[in-house]
């Protein structure tokens, strides 16, 4: 031991000499520390330029670390880690990350460019205790998230999304008391989503297509993006949504969720509404206007009238529902004055309330009403999906046949 202890200090030593040499040949004023030294020394051992890329060419370790490209140093300590070359289009790297990078203790950000780097996420990233940013998606990075990234006090910005990453969101994660941005998406990551603190600083949550499932848990107030969409999420969202009054974008669709749509959703400042593909049901009644560019409940089994507060939406997929009687005339009316797509086909309509406007639909307005209990009164375009049959059969429609 005494030995092994005496070769590692002689080591370091020399190492240290070396490092005094390179900064008084090139007339540097600091040097880099020797672990840094040593873990970007590690870092560049496991990764490798794809073909096309030469990111690492000018990595060489007879010359200042502190100069090379993506490393960004702060007096002799590295505190920024940049690998591959960040200009679009450029080919990225491959290999696989080392644990060294845990010994960067210094380090505030890490990024990866998309790339073809495999393996896990080291757990000893949890390690670098000041770190604020990490960004390692598009990649193929596999295995469990560290469940030691809760202990990041000052993490902001957790982006692994567009991996192979699988397992569950470690509840551990949700200590990290910074946190604004967990960006998860396109994963193969299961269970429930954990139950963050109501005090959470989150802004954005993208939990999308991955195989989550259970319930959707009460959500800081403070979230202004959320993204669940194509996973398995079963339950109700009455409980949940209703406290989220700064979202600006939506996104639940293709789950498993039932029970009614929150009238107080409609009157979000929301970017989109993404609500299509689950087991909603219900009458959709909005409070007030609804100013939203972009909503779609297609594929629920929701019932009642069509809302005529939903006139003001400049896409809007109401498709294979439940929904009955006549289509409002503010919005057919609204396909000549700034609708751009109406989609009511699949459903149990019986006619439209023709306005002063509403027999003038422009030429090639995307408007689709097939497939509902009347003869459509306009030949419009409808998509492939909405099949060739203009309306229902008969037997489906009673209260058109009588």
């Amino acid at each position: 031991m005494v030995v092994t202890m005496a070769l590692r200090c002689c080591f370091l030593g020399g190492l240290l000499l070396l490092l005094l040499l390179l900064a008084s040949s090139k007339g540097v004023v600091g040097i880099l520390d020797p672990v840094d030294f040593l873990a970007l020394q590690a870092v560049r051992k496991r990764l490798e330029d794809m073909p096309g890329s030469d990111f690492f060419s000018a990595w060489d370790f007879t010359d200042d670390p502190c100069g090379f490209p993506g490393v960004f140093c702060a007096g002799d300590r590295v505190v920024a880690l940049a690998l591959g070359d960040p200009r679009a289009g450029s080919p990225g790297l491959q290999g696989r990350l080392d644990p060294a990078l845990g010994r960067l203790s210094a380090l505030a950000e890490l990024s990866l460019v998309p790339g073809r780097v495999t393996g896990p996420i080291p757990d000893a990233l949890a390690r670098c205790s000041g770190l604020r940013f990490l960004a390692l998606s598009k990649n193929l990075l596999s295995g469990p998230l560290p469940a030691g990234f809760g202990s990041l006090r000052r993490i902001r910005t957790l982006d692994l999304s567009y991996n192979q990453l699988s397992g569950p969101v470690p509840p551990a994660l949700t200590a990290a008391s910074a946190l604004s941005n967990l960006i998860l998406c396109h994963n193969q990551l299961s269970g429930p989503i954990p139950r963050f603190p109501r005090s959470a600083a989150l802004l954005r949550l993208d939990l999308k297509h991955n195989q989550l499932s259970g319930p959707i848990p009460p959500l800081p107030s403070s979230l202004q993006y959320l993204a669940l969409g194509s996973n398995a999420l079963t339950g109700s969202v009455d409980a949940v949504l209703p406290r989220l009054t700064r979202l600006n974008f939506l996104d639940l669709s293709s789950n498993l969720l039932e029970g009614p749509i929150p009238g107080c959703v409609f009157r979000l400042r929301l970017e989109a509404l993404q609500l299509q593909r689950n087991a909603f049901s219900g009458r959709v009644v909005p409070q007030g206007d609804v100013v939203i560019p972009v909503v779609d409940l297609s594929y629920n089994r929701l019932w009642g009238s069509v809302p005529p507060q939903l006139a003001g939406v400049d896409r809007l997929y109401l498709n294979n529902n439940r929904f009955t009687g006549e289509v409002p005339s503010r919005l057919v009316q609204r396909l000549s004055n700034g609708m751009q797509l109406l989609y009511l086909q699949h459903n149990f309509l019986t006619g439209i309330e023709f306005g002063p406007a509403a027999a003038a639909i422009p030429v090639g307005a995307a408007l689709c009403l097939q497939y509902n209990c009347m003869v459509p009164p306009f030949d419009t375009p409808c998509p492939l999906k909405a099949g060739t049959q203009k309306m229902r059969p008969v037997d489906q429609c009673p209260n058109w046949r009588s």
